[in-house]
């Protein structure tokens, strides 16, 4: 069976990033961003996506973390989508309903090649104590922009940032995890047009 790995190099005035993915790996990563609470967000991910991940970000972050956390988005879903190939024998579909104590929320996601947000959550949201919940979005959107995704993010109820973000990172995953699994039964493409 064809190895889904994927390696990217993106280098900018504001991050150099050196990424490599394995789809069908078994969650263990490697992950120095220079954000601490970032970094445990992405251990999360592999981990809960089952992606084997190496990641180094070398970025502005004493201007601020927003270029280090979108781009790192770009880099991921760059990877991710040249690792899946011509998504021949995919689900396609996922979703995660993920709990974190007081925290729920809702993540599903659509490898269509036609990307799109829709991500819900109240404007009053409150941020881990070292990261903006902002760049919790901006992160999603980096990811379904470049994976070419279409991907679903709500925010059910919860009131500690930590939570909420912790939530949303493991719910991408998982969804993510189920729309990459391959599924013996589909052949070809999971597409009535034959391609995505």
């Amino acid at each position: 069976m064809q190895a889904r790995t994927a390696s990217r190099s993106r280098k900018t005035a504001e991050t150099a990033i050196e990424l490599k993915i394995d789809l069908d790996g078994s969650g263990v990563s490697t992950i120095a961003t220079g954000i601490p609470f970032f970094d445990h967000m992405l251990v999360l991910f592999s981990k809960h996506g089952l992606f084997d991940l190496d990641l180094k970000v070398d970025g502005d972050i004493e201007v601020d973390y927003h270029h280090t956390v979108e781009d790192t988005g770009i880099t991921l879903g760059e990877a991710m989508k040249e690792a899946l190939g011509t998504k021949e024998g995919i689900s396609r579909y996922g979703m995660a309903y993920l709990p974190m104590d007081e925290t729920l929320v809702r993540v599903v996601v659509d490898l269509s090649n036609r990307p799109h947000l829709e991500f819900h959550a109240p404007v009053n949201t409150p941020s881990a104590p070292n990261m903006p919940f902002t760049l919790v979005e901006e992160f999603c959107r980096a990811v379904a922009s470049n994976l070419r995704a279409n991907i679903h993010i709500e925010l059910l109820y919860g009131r500690d940032g930590h939570h909420i973000a912790e939530a949303i990172f493991k719910g991408l995953a998982r969804a993510l995890r189920a729309a990459c699994e391959r599924d013996p039964r589909v052949k070809g493409i999971p597409s009535t047009k034959e391609a995505l």
